[in-house]
């Protein structure tokens, strides 16, 4: 797999979502940024990107991905707080 082929299952599953995904053919960083989060827990934000890949990762085409969430808002205080730095 490529970067390309996480971020078009990921965005199937969450079309709602903006995702970026890099990565080297097995191990995966996803960044997933949705209104969608809001007031969800860390464990469900998780669940809720994994279940768009969870047949790949099963399958062992997928490797390992690691998955960071954010609101828009949340999304934009991190962006913010990265230039300021």
């Amino acid at each position: 797999m490529n970067p390309d082929d996480v971020k078009a299952l990921i965005t199937a599953g969450l079309p709602e979502c903006q995702v970026q995904v890099t990565g080297d053919g097995s191990h995966f960083e996803a960044i997933v940024i949705g209104d969608m989060f809001t007031d969800m827990s860390p464990v469900k934000k998780q669940q809720a990107v994994y279940a768009t890949v969870n047949e790949r990762i099963t399958s062992g085409e997928l490797h390992a991905l690691s998955i960071k969430t954010y609101t828009p808002a949340e999304w934009e205080m991190a962006q913010k707080l990265r230039v300021s730095s």
